[in-house]
């Protein structure tokens, strides 16, 4: 599937994998992220963490009439408050893709899919 949008210069078709791409990177950025996580955990692992080009495992993109919707699905650091990392990545995915792509998003939703101890 993919988003369609009309504007005075014409039309653009933006596929579900580079939305997906995008909120992976705008989520990793956040502090208190680890990394993104497969939603297909017993497919792909219960432990494995995405890497950049693999961004679009973790993160469903679903679009019901005009509405889009985000599902992402994420691993935290230990030690931190996990409604405040995962206040942050909605704040910051909605922000990005209204920024870089021109979607208005209109929900974000966060799966915690793990916890990591950071050895630094």
């Amino acid at each position: 599937m993919s988003v369609d949008l009309h504007n005075k210069n014409g039309h653009i078709t933006i596929t579900n994998e580079v939305i997906s791409t995008v909120a992976g990177g705008a989520a990793v950025e956040c502090y208190g992220i680890v990394g993104m996580a497969s939603k297909n955990q017993i497919k792909d692992g219960l432990s494995e963490m995405l890497r950049k080009e693999n961004f679009s495992k973790g993160v469903v993109v679903r679009q019901e009439e005009d509405h889009l919707h985000i599902d992402m699905f994420i691993i935290v650091s230990y030690g931190t408050k996990i409604s405040e990392v995962a206040h942050n990545v909605q704040s910051q995915v909605k922000y990005t893709l209204n920024k870089t792509v021109g979607l208005s998003v209109d929900s974000v939703n966060i799966f915690i899919q793990g916890v990591r101890v950071t050895s630094e």
